[in-house]
């Protein structure tokens, strides 16, 4: 008896580490906290690099800003999200953000998490932030690239 209880209990491990291994696998989306935008946390997978756009699909592009000396917890954040009119389905084109001199003195160091396109804006209209385009550290993010939003799970 206890010779079936303990095969029993190996085919069942067994079972469970195949199953749990193909849920995790890679190219799977994850339902993690990966951006913010619109004030709420997104999850996200990463599905394409995509060519730089033309004249005529610029505007298929949300930003996606990538904060390099942001406030602990600090996650990119993009400029819309499902539910928002202006979101484009997932196809992004990445943005360096860095606070400045100015902005760390007026927030005496502690700088606030960054959550929506709107708080960017805003420091950005201070003063408080240096955005440049293009990816903080090409190739990841590539500047342009595909990558849906997920709710977080």
């Amino acid at each position: 008896m206890k010779r079936i209880a303990m095969m029993s209990f190996a085919l069942m491990a067994l079972i469970f580490l195949t199953t749990t291994a193909s849920w995790a696998g890679p190219g799977k989306p994850t339902f993690s906290p990966a951006l913010y935008a619109d004030g709420e946390l997104w999850g996200t997978k990463a599905t394409t690099a995509l060519p730089a756009p033309n004249d005529h699909n610029l505007q298929s592009f949300d930003k996606l800003f990538a904060i390099t000396n942001g406030a602990p917890g600090q996650l990119p954040v993009g400029e819309a999200a499902p539910g928002n009119p202006n979101y484009n389905g997932g196809r992004w084109f990445t943005h360096t953000v860095m606070w400045t001199v100015d902005g760390m003195d007026y927030y005496n160091g502690n700088v606030p998490v960054l959550m929506s396109y709107d708080e960017i804006e805003y420091n950005d209209d201070m003063g408080f932030l240096e955005i440049t385009r293009g990816s903080p550290n090409p190739p990841t993010p590539p500047d342009y690239f595909q990558c849906p939003l997920l709710p977080v799970k």
